[in-house]
């Protein structure tokens, strides 16, 4: 079995597709748009296979709790490499990203930092 995707809901649809095109190497579909709903989306397809769908509608509006809470709490990607995690969080805190997580190594032995993307959502980058 195989996760098909994981969806997150968004403020800023272009911005969000440029984020994980430009900072994870996705690549995006065209925009699909359904006049009718007033929803769009872009699917972005990670070379692993792994595919992520940023969605838009005008009728979602609430911004999910900062603060911990149940549910999805963030996405991880595997960049390979000590150097690629602090190289990656270095590229995005210049960029003006948060880094929610100083790189290091965590008591399960994964090195990783934590940065946030352009609305918030929490993404682990692993060695």
């Amino acid at each position: 079995m195989k996760i098909a995707h994981i969806a997150i809901w968004t403020k800023d649809l272009e911005a969000m597709k440029d984020f994980y095109t430009r900072y994870f190497e996705g690549k995006s579909n065209v925009k699909y748009v359904n006049n009718s709903t007033l929803f769009e989306s872009y699917f972005i397809s990670f070379d692993d296979g792994a595919t992520l769908e940023l969605m838009q509608k005008q009728s979602v509006t609430k911004p999910a709790d900062t603060e911990e809470q149940l549910g999805l709490t963030h996405m991880a990607f595997r960049l390979g490499s000590v150097e690629a995690v602090l190289s990656l969080t270095e590229t995005l805190r210049s960029d003006g990203y948060v880094v929610a997580g100083e790189p290091r190594t965590t008591g399960d032995g994964y090195f990783e930092s934590v940065i946030l993307d352009v609305e918030g959502n929490k993404i682990e980058l692993l060695a």
